[in-house]
């Protein structure tokens, strides 16, 4: 289980020197974050999640989505790794170093034993303070709640997600309840 460690007040930078384990370090506000690998059935769903979003960025050139281990640093004392995100692309182009990116259209997390306090709570004020739209895949409910900038509460969303970044013409449509079915077989 994901644990917070004692030492208060880490920094990026700290988080940087810490050793390839197997482990994802992550720091929000100065709370270190420790969470495990993910299971298999955690990374299906992020695959699944992946190849629409890819697709729907790839034709209409609105943006760029990566997965972790990535550093995203909003500040010196925060340093995420969302599971899946979405970069805006800079004057049509991908940014190049990590270090580039100042801000996401979109980061998503997918629940799970050792995350979902960090996911429901952490992760979310910090995504909400930064006007980044949210995603929590939680894959037990069968459900997204997908938390938009200035929203003080989410839509809980089972049988269709749409989803469009801005100066999209058109959104791109998820069908929740075939996503959730290719999971249970």
């Amino acid at each position: 289980m994901g644990m917070p460690q004692a030492a208060p007040n880490w920094t990026a930078a700290q988080v940087r020197l810490l050793p390839e384990d197997g482990n994802r370090y992550e720091v929000v506000d100065g709370e270190l974050l420790v969470t495990p690998a993910p299971a298999a059935r955690h990374q299906r769903a992020l695959r699944n999640l992946f190849i629409p979003l890819n697709d729907y960025l790839t034709s209409t050139g609105l943006g760029e989505i990566l997965w972790s281990p990535a550093d995203i640093e909003f500040d010196d004392r925060t340093l995420v790794q969302p599971d899946l995100f979405v970069l805006p692309l800079v004057d049509g182009r991908e940014l190049p170093n990590w270090q580039d990116i100042t801000t996401l259209l979109l980061a998503i997390e997918v629940l799970s034993p050792s995350t979902a306090r960090y996911d429901r709570l952490t992760k979310r004020r910090l995504y909400q303070h930064q006007g980044v739209e949210y995603w929590i895949v939680d894959l037990d409910a069968r459900v997204i709640e997908r938390w938009v900038p200035g929203e003080d509460r989410p839509q809980i969303l089972a049988e269709r997600l749409e989803w469009a970044p801005p100066a999209a013409s058109e959104p791109l449509v998820i069908d929740l309840e075939r996503f959730f079915a290719k999971l249970s077989r």
